[in-house]
């Protein structure tokens, strides 16, 4: 029996999710977060041979809530569940510890075949992601995605959706004077001297959307 936490802010989603794994006889659905603090403390109780967590959450965000995991628990299993085909983004999952990266807009087969292979020791990325990183990989120009850490991404993202010091700060557990820090950083591996020029190189890789 393959034993999974499941972990989205959205409940008809969580249910969702639920319902398709257990319809499997290997599959188990043994508790449900829906937060990324909620998720943490699960994990350290529970164990479980899979963790699928939700990329967007308020609060502590799932790659945030993913480099903690990692951090204490190497050989965690976890399928970031994301609304984002993005190449940045699933890199970033990747590069931070995650062992699957699946789309929500994937077809329960492939959700099913994800939780399995993770289980099973192998990665995984929905089909749409895999063949977007292989276009990715033609192209020799230089990104976000290539340059930053997991947690210089996340921070480039917050920034660039306008979000203050304080509220970053808050949102992934450290310091006013880290933060400070990583802007520094940002600034100098990215080549930007202004928010604006940051907020255009957020949007010219899909980072973030007008909408």
């Amino acid at each position: 029996m393959i034993r999974v936490i499941l972990v989205d802010d959205h409940v008809v989603v969580r249910t969702g999710v639920k319902r398709l794994l257990e319809e499997q006889a290997d599959l188990r659905v043994i508790a449900e977060a829906a937060t990324g603090d909620d998720a943490y403390k699960l994990y350290q109780q529970y164990q479980p041979d899979v963790l699928i967590l939700d990329m967007n959450m308020p609060g502590s965000s799932g790659l945030a809530t993913l480099g903690q995991l990692i951090a204490r628990y190497v050989k965690a299993k976890v399928i970031m569940f994301s609304m984002h085909t993005e190449v940045s983004f699933a890199v970033q999952a990747i590069s931070a510890g995650a062992k699957g990266y699946v789309l929500k807009s994937s077809t329960p087969e492939e959700m099913i075949q994800a939780v399995r292979q993770v289980a099973a020791g192998k990665s995984y990325l929905s089909a749409e992601v895999a063949q977007n990183i292989a276009l990715h990989n033609l192209s020799q120009e230089n990104d976000p995605t290539r340059v930053l850490t997991p947690r210089e991404f996340e921070i480039f993202r917050l920034l660039a959706e306008g979000a203050e010091v304080d509220m970053i700060a808050s949102t992934l557990k450290i310091g006013h004077k880290t933060v400070a820090n990583y802007q520094t950083q940002l600034k100098h591996k990215l080549n930007i001297h202004t928010p604006i020029q940051l907020v255009r190189l957020a949007l010219k890789h899909h980072i973030i959307s007008l909408h």
